[in-house]
C-alpha cells in the first residue's frame, strides 16, 4: 500500500488520530473489522468514493454525508475516524479505501496487546503454509468459490490455533487489494513490526537456527538497520550451506548455492 503526496499526509495524521482514540480505550477488535468493512463500501459505491474525494466541496459537506451515513451502524471511534477521513485531501480516489484498510489493520495488530510478536509469526507461518501448498493456495484464490466458503475453509485450518486478530486479518486478505493472500500476509507482518518499532528479516538457511544463533543474527542486523529487528526463518534444503536474508529491499546472500552460481557463471563467462 504506497500512498504519496496528500494521501500519505493524511493518513499520517488519522494514525495518531486512532492511536490516541485505542489508549483512551476503545473496542479495537470490533474497529477494526468495521473499518475494513467501510473500505470494502467505499471501493464498491465509486459513486459515495467519488463524493467523499471530491476536492471541489466543502469539507464540511462531505464530512456530514459521512455522518449521516454511519450514525448509528458503527462504534464511535470508526464513525470519527471516517468523518475526519472524508474531510481531508487525497491524490486518488481509490487513496481514501485504502488508508481506511491501513487502519484497520494497525487497529487488528493494537487489538492483541503484546502479543503482536504472535501475531508476526502466525502471519508467517500461514503465509509459507500457503505457498507450500498449492491446493490450498489455488482454492482460496478461486474466483469460483465464495468469499464465504473460502473464509470457512480458513476457520477449519486456523480454528484453536490462531489469535482472533490473525484470523480476522487472514480474511481480510481474501479482498484482493495486495493481489495476493500470500502478498497481503507480508504487508500485515511490516504493520506488525512497526507497532513495536521493528522491521521484518526474512531468513533462509538449510537447517533451524540454534537459540545462539538467532539472538547473535538478531543483534547484528539491529545495529546495522539502528532498529530491533523481528526473524522470519525459513529452512530451505535448497540453500545447501549459509544464510540468506531479505530485509525489504535489501538482500544478503551468503548462501553455498549462491556461490555456485557464482562460480558456474564466471566458468561459463
Amino acid at each position: 500500500m504506497d500512498l504519496r503526496g496528500a494521501s500519505a499526509e493524511s493518513l499520517r495524521e488519522l494514525t495518531a488520530e486512532l492511536d490516541e482514540a485505542l489508549r483512551a480505550g476503545s473496542h479495537a477488535e470490533r474497529v477494526a473489522g468495521e473499518l475494513y468493512d467501510v473500505s470494502s463500501l467505499l471501493r464498491a459505491e465509486a459513486a459515495l468514493r467519488r463524493f467523499l474525494t471530491d476536492a471541489s466541496l466543502p469539507a464540511e459537506a462531505k464530512q456530514g454525508f459521512a455522518q449521516q451515513v454511519l450514525e448509528g451502524k458503527v462504534d464511535d471511534v470508526t464513525r470519527a475516524l471516517v468523518i475526519s477521513a472524508a474531510g481531508r485531501r487525497w491524490t486518488s480516489t481509490r487513496d481514501l479505501p485504502d488508508a481506511i484498510e491501513r487502519l484497520s489493520e494497525i487497529t487488528a495488530v493494537t487489538s492483541v496487546g503484546k502479543d503482536v510478536d504472535r501475531l508476526a509469526d502466525e502471519l508467517f507461518l500461514l503465509g509459507q503454509t500457503v505457498k507450500a501448498n498449492p491446493d490450498l493456495r489455488d482454492a482460496l484464490a478461486n474466483p469460483a468459490r465464495t468469499s464465504a466458503d473460502k473464509a470457512a475453509l480458513l476457520d477449519s485450518l486456523l480454528d484453536g490455533k490462531a489469535l482472533p486478530a490473525t484470523v480476522a486479518l487472514v480474511k481480510q486478505s481474501l479482498g484482493g487489494t495486495y493481489g495476493t493472500i500470500t502478498g497481503a500476509l507480508a504487508a500485515y507482518r511490516e504493520v506488525a513490526a512497526q507497532a513495536k518499532g521493528e522491521v521484518v528479516a526474512t531468513v533462509r538457511v538449510v537447517q533451524p537456527l540454534a537459540a545462539p544463533e538467532r539472538d547473535r543474527l538478531a543483534r547484528a542486523l539491529s545495529q546495522q538497520y539502528g532498529r530491533e529487528v523481528h526473524l522470519n526463518e525459513i529452512v530451505d534444503p535448497g540453500v545447501l550451506g549459509g544464510m540468506s536474508v531479505e530485509i525489504g529491499d535489501d538482500v544478503i546472500d551468503g548462501t553455498v548455492s549462491s556461490r555456485l552460481d557464482d562460480a558456474r557463471r564466471k566458468l561459463v563467462g
